[in-house]
């Protein structure tokens, strides 16, 4: 009886050990956002354990601390060949001319491809929504897969005509919302945002090396990858500027993501304002 105990408690520890710790984000009032393991108040100072040590601040520096946030995936599609909503991550690609491939990692990183993902912003559903995003593309359930992934693809592509067909700077606008991006005139120095960039970015990018053909070359990726062509193309584009740069402000509020050959050329059609 002792003996099973113990192997018991063993099998509880290991499992516990197995579960990541969760992380936070201590907002400061500048803006920026610090990726934390705990906290320790002392007087008017905190005390932050980030990688590789601890942070003091003044307590009166941080405007609040939020949640990472994790959600749990959906159970998995009857038909696995398409993945999760394969048909209509399909369907809205080919309507609206953004490649499937970025919708997919987009959704991944956003929900992980969970249709009832509600965030403590209130974004909603596969592709995270906000509710003013939602009721400009007149969604009605926002819930509803079908009308959740064709508002978010619309969203991406305005996104991708904004920043001149530059994906970067649509992911971080994505992310962090245009007036950011504009702040800082590129993806902005927050952990959180550069992470969702580099992750999407590196996904599709690996994701390409076996697409099939006519999809963009690994140059075409390379260059958007590359953070001084990503500048460049905005500025070209006239998504970031003014005298610094010599290129036109950008509207307050901005929009999503697209990429690939299609998408590249209807973002020349037309430029949407953003609304984030």
């Amino acid at each position: 009886m002792k003996r099973h105990a113990i192997f018991v408690a063993i099998l509880v520890a290991a499992a516990a050990a197995a579960v990541p710790a969760r992380a936070d984000y201590a907002v400061l009032r500048s803006g920026a956002r610090l990726h934390i393991t705990g906290y320790q108040r002392d007087g008017d100072r905190l005390r932050l354990t980030v990688a590789g040590g601890t942070v003091d601040i003044a307590a009166s520096e941080v405007a609040s601390i939020e949640p990472e946030e994790n959600f749990a995936p959906n159970p998995p599609a009857a038909h696995r060949d398409a993945g999760p909503f394969g048909n209509l991550i399909h369907a809205a690609a080919e309507k609206h001319g953004v490649d499937e491939d970025v919708i997919q990692h987009v959704i991944a990183a956003e929900s992980n491809f969970n249709p009832r993902a509600i965030s403590r912003k209130q974004a909603l559903g596969l592709m995270q929504l906000l509710p003013q995003t939602a009721a400009r593309y007149s969604v009605a359930n926002v819930f509803d897969p079908a009308q959740n992934i064709d508002a978010g693809t619309r969203y991406l592509k305005e996104l991708l005509a904004q920043y001149g067909g530059n994906l970067r700077l649509a992911l971080a606008a994505y992310n962090a919302g245009p007036q950011t991006v504009e702040r800082y005139r590129g993806v902005p120095p927050f952990r959180e945002t550069q992470r969702y960039v580099r992750r999407i970015t590196a996904d599709l990018a690996e994701s390409k090396k076996t697409g099939a053909s006519g999809e963009p070359s690994m140059a075409w990726f390379e260059e958007q990858l590359n953070p001084l062509a990503a500048i460049g193309a905005a500025v070209r584009g006239g998504a970031i500027g003014g005298p610094a740069l010599g290129g036109a402000a950008t509207s307050g509020a901005g929009v999503p993501v697209a990429t690939g050959a299609k998408a590249v050329a209807a973002a020349g059609a037309s430029s949407a304002p953003g609304l984030d």
